[in-house]
């Protein structure tokens, strides 16, 4: 059996500025290249420069004349972000559209980020917070749609609000449940507050369900030399059509999200468990909907990241 294939038309983006954090390797590049294909500027911020070069260079190759921009962006460094915060803010370019892709999965040790955060709350969660927060003004001129990628992780568990960055113990797999739900809490809050302030950014969120992505392969940031048996699992299951979806539709619940989704909408594959499929809208899992925690969550990431949101 062959991995199914699905389709989505995305509208005329021609005049829209786009920014896709991720984008230099599976879903965030194909992300990327779908909102070049539909006409947008696309900005890439990359960690790794000449991985960022592929990618810019594979997508031109798919869509000739690609309006393509590579920026530095290091998530795990607040130094980072507000580098690229204050070039860009600088520039005075609205910015209309935001997908929030990057991510890190699992470290097998704890790792910390350059500011002493856990690596997959720091880079996951704060390092997009911080990003967003820096970008306000671009975002609010350019009446923006965000999105944040949360996670099928983010299903259950919690914020672990006694320890969040996981210095007295560290689970891998309950630290990736916490920075993904913090993601989702995050899209959701901030849906919340620009309509009680006014800032006119639509925010909604989206997951990817199950792919053979890069997070639980072989990489060097999370200190992971071989690929895990989970990652060679998904494989086979993908390349044979069965359970789990493909690089390709994973990117198709953010890419609607982003262009037609509703305001605190949610949006995944749709086949039972959410882990591949055809994209959809869906309800918010149980994590994502305590409002009190988004609410304390928020104030606790301006704490932390120095960003406060004006």
């Amino acid at each position: 059996m062959r991995p199914r294939q699905y389709e989505l038309t995305l509208p005329d983006l021609a005049g829209r500025r786009a920014l896709v954090t991720g984008a230099s390797d599976g879903m965030g590049l194909g992300i990327a290249a779908a909102l070049a294909g539909a006409g947008a500027e696309v900005l890439l911020p990359v960690r790794n420069r000449a991985k960022g070069e592929a990618a810019a260079a594979t997508i031109r190759s798919d869509v000739p004349g690609a309006r393509l921009v590579l920026h530095d962006l290091d998530l795990s460094s607040l130094d980072s972000v507000a580098t690229l915060g204050e070039r860009l803010v600088s520039e005075g370019e609205p910015i209309h559209l935001l997908v929030n892709n990057a991510g890190v999965m699992t470290p097998p040790e704890r790792r910390s980020t350059a500011d002493g955060f856990e690596l997959q709350l720091g880079t996951n969660h704060l390092g997009h917070f911080a990003l967003v927060g820096r970008l306000l003004p671009l975002l609010r001129a350019g009446r923006a749609r965000v999105t944040t990628q949360a996670s099928v992780a983010a299903r259950r568990g919690a914020i672990h609000w006694d320890d969040l960055s996981w210095e007295r113990s560290y689970d891998p797999m309950a630290a990736y449940r916490q920075s993904k739900i913090a993601c989702g809490l995050f899209g959701v809050e901030l849906s919340r507050r620009s309509a009680a302030a006014g800032w006119g950014i639509t925010s909604n969120i989206s997951h990817p369900g199950v792919a053979p992505t890069s997070l639980l392969a072989a990489r060097p940031e999370p200190g992971r030399p071989d690929d895990t048996t989970e990652v060679k699992v998904i494989r086979w299951l993908s390349s044979h059509g069965l359970l789990v979806g493909t690089v390709d539709s994973a990117r198709l619940p953010a890419l609607m999200a982003l262009t037609t989704g509703d305001d605190g909408g949610f949006y995944g594959p749709q086949w039972p468990g959410s882990t591949g499929g055809p994209p959809g809208q869906q309800s918010l899992w149980a994590p994502l909907r305590r409002t009190d925690d988004a609410a304390r969550l928020w104030d606790v990431s301006e704490r932390l990241t120095g960003v406060a949101y004006a």
